[in-house]
């Protein structure tokens, strides 16, 4: 998505430290491009985490390629919002056109090394497309709230944050107002979310300690 900002610290870079070390050598001896999610709370660091974790890959010539499920959301954001303030009840996992990003995570293990895929333009509100050659990738990773529930992939990675954890990060980001409505939608995620931590093979701890 464009337009998103990050703020990386070094929990951050701790956590995609231990990740490393635990994926690495499954990645060298995959045969087949490399699939993993980073799944979260809003705030709780998933593109942080996602972006470390590409720089250290790159550090050992692994080059990586990060997919974020915003760029899967039906509407754009602002768009979205309002949908939200209409009716609490859009939120969700029908927001995000999750079989899609399945299908293009499938494709790639399929060797298919050029995807069209939606692109979020923040600043615009508007959706566009790009295309993307992984030719040379040989990670892929996708950081989203509802990535866990991707079927295409190889190591599921959760964040064990709640949106009460995350709120000081939450109000760096200035993503979206800070107000009571938004409150009652961290708690429908949150009732979303964190029933998926079951299904993760590695989980990140609020004080971004791994476990596996």
């Amino acid at each position: 998505m464009k337009g998103d900002k990050l703020i990386i610290h070094e929990g951050h870079l701790r956590a995609a430290k231990q990740i490393c070390k635990i994926v690495f050598q499954e990645i060298m001896k995959s045969k087949n491009k490399f699939i993993i999610t980073i799944a979260g709370e809003s705030g709780s660091g998933k593109s942080e985490i996602a972006e470390s974790l590409s720089q250290l890959l790159s550090e050992k010539n692994i080059k990586s390629f990060i997919f974020q499920q915003d760029d899967y959301f039906i509407y754009p954001p602002k768009t979205n919002a309002e949908m939200r303030r209409k009716n609490i009840n859009n939120v969700g996992l029908s927001e995000v056109n999750l079989a899609l990003l399945d299908q293009h995570l499938k494709s790639i293990l399929q060797k298919k090394d050029e995807i069209d895929k939606p692109l979020v333009i923040f600043d615009e509100d508007r959706i566009s497309d790009e295309i993307i050659n992984l030719n040379d990738i040989q990670v892929i990773m996708v950081e989203g709230t509802y990535t866990t529930t991707l079927q295409n992939v190889n190591k599921h990675i959760f964040i064990d944050q709640t949106y009460i954890d995350t709120r000081e990060s939450r109000e760096k980001r200035a993503r979206e107002e800070q107000d009571e409505f938004l409150e009652k939608i961290l708690k429908i995620e949150h009732k979303i979310i964190s029933s998926h931590k079951s299904k993760a093979d590695i989980i990140i701890t609020r004080n971004y300690e791994v476990t596996y």
